[in-house]
């Protein structure tokens, strides 16, 4: 079982990583609106679950199977509570700078 602040600061890198590329590709984007905008913004609110829900569901899970429902709930809202903390701090930051 990994620690919870790993599966945090992997959903913070991610959204990052996501962020970062996607401003970049913002300069080199065409102009109009075609029908390949939208589809792309969906695939990438799909992908983005799908990382996320394995980030903070998987191991939760897999301890539930396990029968071990103290430490699933535990891993669960630690994870989701430090995830609160860097989202918190990440918003402080942008109002900062």
């Amino acid at each position: 079982m990994t620690k919870p602040i790993y599966n945090a600061l992997l959903a913070a890198g991610y959204i990052a990583i996501l962020v970062l590329s996607l401003s970049q590709l913002e300069h080199i984007a065409p102009k109009e609106d075609n029908i390949l905008m939208p589809m792309g913004a969906i695939s990438i609110l799909v992908l983005s679950a799908a990382i996320m829900g394995f980030l903070f569901f998987y191991q939760p899970v897999i301890l539930l199977i396990e029968n071990k429902k103290a430490e699933a709930l535990s891993l669960f809202l630690r994870t989701v509570g430090i995830f609160a903390i860097i989202a918190v701090l990440i918003g402080i930051a942008s109002l900062l700078v």
